[in-house]
This record gives structure tokens, sequence and C-alpha cells, in this order.
């Protein structure tokens, strides 16, 4: 990606959260959007209606609807939203056939139409459907990534300044493992300006704002009752495309392809990476403890099995 040029960013499904990733693209001014979707009108109704926000909001980007793959031509960045989302009482596993089918066929229209570009995985069960998308792509390893760790971490964020009180903005946090229920929050590495929140919050504290931030997806799901978050899905993405688009060379926790770190290799999960111009930079192998990595091990398997549940349905 050559500095000064002006960037396009696909994305791909025009529901909630494409629709709001495209929003906070445009917002951001890091390039132009094509808003894609197979149901004819809503890409296109939701783009004008973003076009028509940019003179309030101060933007100058385009968006565009689209129907046609073939205007993804070019892209940078593809963040891939398309799939069934989570109901209550569904397990993210249960998606699994689904979204599997159409991640392949997107993928197919990636491969024929952006064929250099960066590809940001949303749709769920994440850590297997960009396992999936990564071998459909025969992209390299390091531009094909998964939204997980970012949005978790964010949850892991909000939590712990609602607990102390204290600016979102001073805190950080660190959650490694898949986008489930077996994620690994690591709270040693939970932070307020500098100061471990081991420091600031007694243990059982922290153990619920732990359990929360795993159960942070289905918390939403349950409130909403006939759809899933939105909001900050979106958010965690545009904040990976962001770091790949301005070379910014943030770390950030995203679902990477794992070759020998933390003992796991050929599987996707949520793990700290430098993201810049050239996708995932660098993986950072974090000390943990025993009992994080045997968490880590055990949220691996959960991964493993959802990818073989696709090689027994042949759509892997």
């Amino acid at each position: 990606m050559s500095v000064g040029k002006k960037f396009k960013i696909a994305s791909i499904g025009a529901g909630n959260v494409g629709a709001s990733a495209a929003q906070y693209c445009l917002e951001l001014e890091l390039g132009d959007v094509v808003l894609t979707d197979i149901v004819e009108g809503l890409p296109q109704g939701k783009a004008l209606d973003l076009t028509e926000a940019g003179p309030i909001r101060g933007y100058s980007s385009q968006c565009v609807g689209t129907n046609d793959y073939a205007d993804i031509e070019g892209s940078d960045v593809v963040i891939v939203t398309a799939g069934l989302p989570r109901k209550p009482g569904m397990t993210r596993l249960d998606l699994l056939e689904k979204n599997g089918n159409i991640i392949s066929g997107i993928c197919e229209n990636i491969k024929q139409y952006a064929p250099d570009s960066t590809v940001i995985i949303v749709t769920n069960p994440l850590d297997v459907m960009v396992y999936l998308a990564y071998q459909k792509l025969g992209f390299p390893p390091e531009r094909v990534i998964g939204m997980a760790g970012c949005l978790d971490s964010s949850r892991m964020r909000s939590f712990v300044a609602m607990e102390l009180g204290v600016s979102m903005k001073n805190v950080d946090t660190m959650v490694l493992g898949s986008h489930g229920d077996d994620m690994v929050p690591l709270p040693h590495y939970t932070t307020v300006s500098g100061i471990p929140i081991t420091k600031l919050l007694p243990q059982e504290r922290i153990d619920a704002i732990v359990e929360r931030t795993r159960k942070g997806g289905g918390e939403i799901v349950s409130l909403l009752k006939t759809g899933s978050a939105f909001y900050a899905p979106a958010a965690s993405a545009v904040r990976m495309a962001q770091s790949i688009i301005r070379d910014e060379k943030q770390l950030l926790p995203c679902a990477a392809l794992l070759t020998g770190q933390y003992g796991l290799e050929d599987i996707y999960m949520g793990v700290p990476c430098v993201l810049g111009k050239d996708g995932v930079e660098k993986i950072l192998e974090l000390e943990i403890s025993d009992a994080d990595q045997a968490s880590l091990h055990k949220s691996a398997e959960e991964v493993r099995s959802g990818i073989a549940g696709l090689q027994e349905r042949g759509i892997l």
C-alpha cells in the first residue's frame, strides 16, 4: 500500500455490523467504502444514507452500495461481516455449516476481485471462519485476520472502567484465545494508567469481570432478543483496519495463524499482533501462567472441533 493513495475498503454484508463498519471507516476518513450485500437495495439504501450524513458528520469519502462483487475490485482492506447472527440459545458452533458456506462463496469473490487485499473476518464462529477463509483465499496468513481479541479486550476494558469509575481511555487489557466462552482474559496484563488491576480490585471482582467478558456477547444477545452485538464488533474491525491502512503498528489482540507460538500450530487464535501495512507484521508471545496456557489449549480444542466439523461437512 503506497503512501498518499486513496484507500478503498469493502464491507461485505450490509447488516448492522457491516453498515456500522462502513460508518466508522467514513468518519475516520480511512478511504472510500463499498458496502456489499446480496439483498437488492439494502447496501444501496444504506450507502446513500451514509453519504447524506457526510456533510453533517464532516467526511468526504465516497460510499457506494452494490450487489455486484466486481465493485470491490482493487480494495485494500476487506471487512467480512456477512453471515447469520447468533440467536438466543444458539452456540457459535451452531452457526458452523451455514456461515461456512457463506464465507466460502465470499472468499471466491475476494480472490477474484481483490487479490491484494488484507481480509478481516468478523463472521462467527470467528476463529473457525477465519481459518476457513485462509484456506479458501490462499493469501499469505498475515493478510487474513480475525476480529476477536480486539472486541473481547474492549469489553473487558469497559467492565474494568465501570467497576473502578475511571476513564476507559486509561484501561489496557489483553484477551487471548478463541472468540467464545473459552477465551482467556489476562488480568495480570490488565492495567489502569500502568497500575495492574490486581493492585486495585479484590480477586472476586476480577473473577466477575473475567466471567462477564467471556459472556459479553451472550449478554447482549439475551438483552436484544432478536439480534446480536454490532457497534463494538464493527468498531473493533475498523480499529484493525485503521492500523493497517495508516501503518500504525498498533499492538492489538487479533485472530492470527499460529506457527508454534504458545505451543500451537496451524490454527487461528486471538494473540497480540502488531498490525501495519502488511497486515500481521509480528505476533508477540507473552509470558503466561501454566493455568492460562492450559486454558489457551482448551480454547484451541474448541476451534479444532469446529474445523473438524467443516471438514466433515465437506466445506473445508
